[in-house]
């Protein structure tokens, strides 16, 4: 047999063998499984009353300040308090060398008696004529400028017993025994500092007061109670204030340079444990809402633009995406105002694997807790 015979030969028994090679591995692979619809953990939005409480720093000032000042001139001879204590109005506080004053008085006395006793005199006398009516005259307004002076002489007097013009709790003397009061001094002798009750002044940025407003105007918010809103207190260390207070005003003009608005309000303080000048953090209960729609932060996305997103499983078990209106954080969730309504099925597991028109099995979330603040802070 020839070599090229061989060759040809041959080549019938390869295509054959690679052919029966190709025929059993296509027997061996088995047909493609069909895969379900992608699984995405829900949430079922549900409408829940929900309080608006603002956090706002603010400073204690007290209720009613005065100032000791004397009225008279003269020396301290007595200091009659103890720095520090509360007193009461009316309370003496110091006590002015009287020496002149009593003299004054006495030569007030002599004086109103002697003018009274002329004019006495001449009003018997004008019956009869016996007097001009000038001299008549005279002698009654000498009567009432001698009691004028005795008046005088008797406030000046007084005076010099210095009296706690309000109750409070006074501060440190900036007078001592034997040191000049003089009347018009630029010093106080001593100031006094009415803190039962006690005002807390609080700041608030004017465009969140103008959405609280328009919230309450237009129904969204219910006011919290029928008069003044309730405030709260935080202290410096972080505890909590044991009384609650009032609302009382807010100021009536903006900061031009912080753009924000005073607002004061009044709290008891019968322990004395807030003093004037404290830093303190307000919790303002500003109104309520009956039906509110809190959605857990893992299921709102913002785009790069910032606009906030939402996927909501619909009744076809079909993805739709929607923009919704966030306006604050309530604990781990969002208060959401538009876009999303009680009975959405929120979707917060599984976000990277579905789109808007993807058909998908919903399951419940087990990324989200169940308990969740009813209550919202603005800070």
């Amino acid at each position: 047999m020839s070599p090229i015979f061989a060759r040809t030969a041959l080549v019938p028994l390869f295509v054959s063998a690679a052919l029966g090679l190709g025929g059993c591995r296509s027997e061996a692979s088995p047909p493609a499984a069909e895969q379900g619809p992608p699984v995405v953990g829900v949430v079922t939005l549900q409408a829940e009353p929900f309080t608006m409480t603002s956090e706002l720093p603010g400073r204690t000032a007290a209720y009613r300040v005065a100032e000791v000042r004397p009225q008279v001139n003269g020396i301290i001879q007595k200091r009659l308090f103890r720095e520090g204590s509360d007193v009461a109005a009316g309370q003496q506080l110091y006590q002015v060398d009287d020496a002149v004053y009593q003299s004054a008085l006495k030569s007030a006395q002599a004086q109103q008696l002697s003018s009274k006793s002329l004019a006495d005199r001449y009003e018997l006398l004008i019956k009869e004529q016996a007097v001009s009516r000038q001299a008549y005259d005279e002698a009654r307004a000498a009567k009432l400028q001698a009691e004028a002076s005795l008046e005088r002489a008797q406030i000046d007097l007084r005076y010099t017993r210095v009296l706690a013009p309000i109750s409070g709790r006074i501060g440190r003397s900036a007078a001592s025994e034997g040191s000049l009061a003089s009347i018009g001094q630029a010093t106080a002798m001593a100031t006094i500092q009415q803190i039962d009750p006690i005002y807390v002044d609080v700041t608030q940025p004017a465009r969140d007061l103008l959405a609280l407003r328009r919230d309450l105007n237009e129904g969204r918010l219910q006011r919290a109670g029928d008069n003044a809103a309730r405030v709260t207190l935080e202290l410096e260390d972080g505890s909590a204030y044991g009384h609650a207070g009032e609302l009382e005003f807010s100021e009536v003009s903006v900061d031009a340079g912080t753009g924000s608005v005073v607002l004061r309000a009044v709290f008891p303080n019968p322990d004395r444990v807030l003093m004037p000048g404290m830093f303190v953090r307000a919790q303002l209960v500003a109104g309520t809402r009956d039906e509110a729609i809190l959605a857990p932060q893992q299921g709102i996305t913002r785009t790069p633009r910032g606009t906030a997103t939402a996927l909501v499983v619909n009744q076809d078990d079909v993805v739709e995406l929607r923009q919704v209106t966030v306006d604050r954080t309530v604990g781990s969730r969002w208060l959401v105002s538009e876009g999303l309504q009680a009975g959405d099925r929120l979707v917060t597991e599984g976000l990277q694997f579905v789109q808007p028109g993807t058909q998908v099995k919903a399951v419940p979330a087990q990324n989200v807790t169940a308990a969740a603040p009813t209550a919202a802070k603005e800070g």
